[in-house]
């Protein structure tokens, strides 16, 4: 028996003399498609080729590469900030945020923290005593954690945010009032006495007990420090913020309590307060004026009577306000206290997180298991630990994933034929996808692309997937990448493609090298039993001794005629020169697929039966494989008229059941979506989402524009912004809490002061001394001219007013009042929340010190920054939110008209902005990609129509995966559109093989869509089942969100792929598929081209009667040469010196089996 020739010594595919294939083209066939195609191909074998001469370098050099970019991980930063992660980058709102901490830094003014009681039984009635003491039981459990950090005790009125703190000239009045000046906790118990328990600052005067706010009379400690100290202007200060008697003139929630004091409203009567009554309208801090909490703050599930009065309420919320870490770092820089820690602002960082996540503990075990009452703490920290805890990787359930790929992909590729097993090239396939895929998020390290909780949640598995899926498709003979969307993604693709591409073949020619030294699969090392040779029909003849290899070619499937004569070895092929030749009975399609370009199966060898069995004969259930299965059972059924039918009319009611799902998808991605179910955290956004949707927002006027001349404007996009529906009002008997009102009433005041002291001659021209603090304020801010060479004019004293009758400032005297203002009212501006920057200079009033530098005052640069304060109430639905943006954006619009430059800012604005284009850019998204995808599908396939029938396909993939997520409850927002417009490119990999397989073939519609069945549904199914694999893993996340909007999401996209790629675009190309790309090469009666009708409808095939009984069926392949000018990269092989290998006879026994024409590539071994 001859022997084969060793693999190097395989030429490539060959190509038949010109003179004997040219005749017997047909008219019909499309030379354009075919030549441009093989184009392409020639380019790949060649690149091939390189691959399989030179694959232990390759792969030495791959797993290099990818093992070097993998390094990357160590650099890898995880973003768990929710602006950088749900801010569009360049954006409006990016614009603004940027502008936002440009001017004042990075963090906010302060951080909050936030205790809410709910009854256990719904509905229960909250406004009792006993549940406000179970409040204050709560709230002063957490008032009272201290931490212990770098070797200090930090409690809450070390770090708390304290507003407005006035600066006094009395140093020992100053350290007093620094010690008890109050943190700012917005509480229900702020109505009654037991409010001043949550304060803890303390002070000692010689011969009075400790000075606390529970024992604090502001009046009294005045008259009896009056005769030691002037404290006229700290006198006028309190009664300005109408501080009053402070907390002891309150009514005792509990009047039994042993302190409470005389003072209060219910100490003598002993009788318990109408609690509805003392929280009607809300509470107020210790200034009556500056310090006012509404009832939106404080209660939730309101109820009232006719009249408006409050009946009863089922929640309570308690907010405290501490300093921000830079705030803090500030406070206690150059302190005794920490001089001797290295004091920094990560330290200060570090102090505020510990001391919220005690907060937290504390307040949640504060009630007993047995309370009625059920309490629900959470704080900024809590959120970041959450976000940190959303984007940790999980080594385990990484690790289960990939063995469980592993374990498949080996069971799927293994053979009972040890040659034809492919369970190494399986594992080796999933260990390259893992390097690729930790090369590729190392490269995104490198690149400085932040990773976040999809990163680390969701890519590593979804890229596996769609990785094991290129792997099966390449072993099945495509070689196409997935797409991806984000950035990540893209290059986490892109790494698994350079794997399959490049250095994935370099192991398959190595398992081709395996195989040819017959040796055992996984376990190379040990020799195998049972092998199969590799066969190689060659021509016959050469015209001359070179083979252009890189020529377009054509290669079509012809049916022949072997006939084994046992004297002279050899196989005589018979070309039939008539029809009535029909398939064996064990062979349905008749024919094999035209495989474009050479197949990495075929190289293989895993189709069944196209090999000599040596030794090894398989059992019968071993043969049964996908490939079998859709050959003989699948496509006949599918095919079938009533089949078609069914299809048709099944995919056209979930199209009609999905477009009716598309009308109940809802935009929204709420917080609870994202927390895991279950848990503390959960309850409480739970309970804020139904009680407390109130949200602190701003409207920011930025520079740009004269503020002095531009009052009226500034006053008109207030009342405007305050029209809408969202903004919660204030009280009918406060004024708006904005800067410029509280800057005009402040001066409208002095200036009232100023005339009673004119008036009464306590003031004159020369002199403010008699007058009171507030006249000499306006003395002073009355003789200002704002020019350098002479700032003050005495005459002006009775000639102008502060502020005019319509309301408005002089320009000329605006920015020096906003210096007095803002140096003489801490309370006003810290109420106001102004922000200004640049910030206005200090300056220090001394009614006393007339001399001429005290009587300039500096006036403040030009504003750049400043801000109105609003509370936005009622927003529920992403509607709610979108229709108050869509307000406060049309009311910035028209002030911008008047020259004002502002914009709104506040967490609705960050996080709910997106969703005003959000359906329309979604739309225009999946059309252009379309568009994109039928050009290109255009383009590779050169067939229009064939691109159009994929495009449906993919527009029916995407309306009913949004349909679905309708049914299923899934919002839209930004996650769940990068996902549908990436089902397009997923949808890609599940279609586009059918139709080439189907464009390749001959025949009727029915047998083209047939064989394309047969030679596509192993690696479709493969990499479909691969990609679920890899998706299960995500089933296994502790976080509701990963579960509901990437695993059922996924899962429901690749199954709907599979039923469209293997159902719907087979019966619609069986309908309306376009002609075929090849024809049979001999003009024959139509029998020939396509197999008889049955008799009793469907596809029939069997033997006919006329075969010879000495004739073996050969399947082979041809190649067709049409004789373009040579292709670029094209080379010529030098036939070999050596004669050509003739095929052995085979058997008679074997007539069944099937030569395969093979061309590989030279090789090294």
């Amino acid at each position: 028996m001859a022997r084969p020739p060793p693999l190097q010594e395989l030429p490539p595919v060959y190509t038949p003399p010109a003179r004997a294939a040219s005749p017997q083209i047909l008219a019909g066939s499309l030379k354009a498609p075919l030549w441009l195609r093989a184009y392409f191909q020639g380019l790949l074998f060649s690149l091939g080729c390189g691959i399989q001469r030179h694959c232990g370098k390759v792969l030495f050099l791959g797993l290099l590469a990818f093992g070097a970019l993998a390094l990357g991980l160590r650099v890898a930063i995880i973003e768990t900030d929710l602006e950088q992660l749900w801010v569009e980058v360049g954006s409006r709102v990016s614009q603004e945020l940027h502008y936002t901490k440009e001017k004042l830094g990075e963090e906010a003014a302060y951080t909050s923290q936030m205790l809410i009681q709910t009854p256990h039984q719904e509905g229960e009635n909250i406004l009792t005593p006993e549940a406000l003491g179970l409040h204050l039981q709560a709230a002063l459990a957490a008032s009272k954690v201290q931490v212990s950090l770098y070797g200090k005790s930090w409690d809450l009125n070390k770090i708390c945010y304290k507003s407005g703190i006035p600066l006094i000239e009395n140093g020992m009045i100053e350290r007093m009032i620094e010690k008890l000046f109050p943190c700012v906790i917005l509480t229900p118990i702020d109505c009654f006495w037991e409010g001043a328990k949550l304060q803890g600052g303390s002070a000692y005067l010689p011969g009075r007990p400790d000075i606390q706010w529970t024992n604090l009379d502001p009046e009294q400690l005045l008259k009896e420090l009056g005769p030691f100290a002037s404290l006229e202007g700290f006198r006028e200060l309190l009664d300005k913020a109408q501080v009053g008697q402070a907390y002891v003139g309150r009514p005792c929630l509990h009047p039994d309590d042993l302190h409470c004091p005389p003072t209060a409203p219910n100490h003598h009567s002993k009788q318990a307060p109408n609690v509805a009554q003392e929280l009607n309208g809300g509470c107020h801090g210790f200034s009556h004026k500056f310090m006012h909490w509404q009832e939106e703050l404080l209660l939730g599930g309101m109820a009232r009577d006719a009249q408006g009065q409050l009946l009863r309420a089922e929640a309570l919320q308690s907010t405290f306000l501490l300093m921000s870490p830079r705030q803090l770092y500030e406070h206690f820089r150059g302190d005794y206290q920490t001089h001797d820690i290295g004091w920094s602002e990560e330290q200060a960082g570090t102090v505020l997180r510990a001391w919220q996540r005690r907060f937290v503990q504390l307040a949640q075990e504060a009630l007993p298991q047995n309370s009625s009452q059920q309490i629900h703490a959470f704080s900024s920290t809590t959120l970041d630990d959450i976000l940190h805890a959303f984007s940790e990787v999980s080594a385990a359930r990484v690790v289960g994933g990939y063995l469980l790929m592993l374990a498949y992909a080996c069971v799927t590729m293994l053979r009972w034929d040890c040659a034809q097993s492919q369970g190494a090239v399986g594992l080796a396939g999933v260990l390259l996808v893992a390097l690729a895929v930790a090369s590729g998020l190392g490269l995104c390290a490198l690149l400085g692309i932040a990773f976040n909780a999809a990163t680390t949640q969701v890519l590593p598995f979804l890229a596996l997937g769609i990785g094991v899926d290129d792997i099966f498709l390449l072993a099945h003979a495509f070689t196409e990448a997935p797409p991806g969307t984000p950035l990540q993604a893209a290059i986490v693709v892109g790494c698994n493609f350079a794997a399959v591409m490049l250095v994935f073949p370099a192991v398959l020619s190595l398992d081709l090298h395996r195989r040819h030294c017959q040796r055992l699969d996984v376990l190379c090392c040990f020799s195998s039993p049972c092998s199969a040779r590799v066969i190689q029909i060659l021509p016959q003849e050469l015209g001359d001794r070179t083979v252009p290899v890189g020529i377009a070619h054509l290669t079509a499937t012809v049916q022949a005629f072997a006939h084994c004569e046992a004297s002279s070895q050899h196989v005589v092929t018979i070309l039939p020169p008539r029809a009535h030749l029909v398939p064996p009975p064990s062979d349905p399609l008749g024919s094999e697929l035209f495989s474009p370009g050479g197949s990495t199966r075929d190289l293989l060898g895993q189709e069944e039966g196209t090999r000599q069995k040596a030794t090894c004969n398989s059992l019968p259930c071993a043969r049964w494989n996908l490939a079998h299965f859709a050959r003989y059972h699948f496509a006949p059924l599918l095919l079938q008229s009533h089949s078609k039918a069914m299809v048709l009319v099944l995919f056209g009611a979930l199209l009609g059941l999905s477009l009716y799902g598309a009308t109940l998808v809802q935009d929204g991605l709420a917080l609870t979506d994202v927390v895991p179910r279950g848990t503390k955290e959960h309850a409480f956004l739970s309970a804020q989402l139904r009680y407390f949707s109130l949200y602190e927002v701003a409207l920011v006027t930025q520079g740009g524009f004269d503020y002095a001349h531009s009052q009226r404007a500034l006053f008109d996009l207030h009342q405007r912004f305050s029209s809408l529906k969202a903004v919660l009002p204030p009280p009918a008997t406060q004024a708006p809490r904005t800067w410029l009102h509280y800057y005009r009433n402040w001066l409208q005041g002095i200036q009232a002061a100023f005339d009673q002291d004119w008036a009464s001659g306590r003031i004159t021209r020369h002199s403010c001394r008699n007058g009171s603090e507030d006249g000499a304020l306006a003395y002073k801010l009355l003789i200002q001219t704002g020019d350098a060479q002479e700032p003050l004019d005495f005459s002006q004293l009775t000639t102008r007013k502060l502020v005019d009758k319509e309301g408005l400032i002089p320009p000329e005297l605006f920015y020096v009042g906003l210096t007095m203002w803002v140096s003489s009212d801490p309370l006003g501006l810290a109420a106001s929340q102004a922000n200004f920057y640049p910030p206005p200079p200090e300056w220090l009033h001394d009614k006393y010190d007339t001399t001429g530098e005290n009587l300039r005052i500096p006036a403040a640069q030009p504003l750049e920054f400043a801000q109105f304060p609003f509370l936005l109430h009622g927003l529920q639905k992403t509607a709610d939110f979108v229709e108050a943006i869509e307000g406060a954006r049309a009311a910035c619009t028209e002030a911008g008209r008047a020259g004002v430059r502002a914009y709104p800012s506040g967490s609705p604005f960050l996080f709910w902005e997106q969703y005003l284009g959000l359906r329309r850019y979604f739309l225009l998204a999946i059309c252009i990609l379309l568009v994109c995808t039928f050009l290109v599908c255009a383009l590779l396939l050169l067939n229009p129509w064939t691109a159009g029938l994929i495009v449906l396909v993919l527009a029916m993939m995407t309306v009913e995966l949004f349909g679905i997520m309708g049914f299923l409850g899934i919002k839209l927002s930004a996650i769940p559109v990068v996902i549908l417009v990436a089902s397009v490119g997923i949808g890609v990999e599940f279609t586009v093989h059918v139709a080439l397989g189907f464009l390749t073939t001959q025949g009727s519609r029915n047998l083209r869509a047939a064989c394309a069945l047969e030679h596509t549904f192993a690696p479709v199914t493969d990499g479909a089942v691969s990609t679920l694999l890899g998706l299960l893993m995500l089933a296994g996340s502790n976080f509701d969100f990963i579960i509901r909007y990437f695993f059922v999401v996924l899962t429901v996209l690749t199954l709907l792929g599979l039923l469209h790629g293997l159902m719907l675009l087979p019966v619609l190309l069986s309908i309306l598929g376009p002609p075929p790309e090849v024809v049979q090469i001999y003009k024959e009666s139509p029998e020939v081209l396509s197999p008889p009708a049955p008799r009793e409808g469907g596809l029939r095939w069997g033997l006919s009667p006329t075969l010879p009984q000495s004739f073996a069926r050969v399947t082979t392949s041809m190649t067709v040469a049409f004789h373009p000018p040579p292709l670029p990269g094209a080379y010529i092989h030098p036939a070999s010196d050596e004669p050509t290998w003739s095929p052995v006879a085979t058997p008679a026994a074997s007539g069944s089996n099937n030569l395969s024409s093979r061309g590989p590539c030279p090789a090294t071994g």
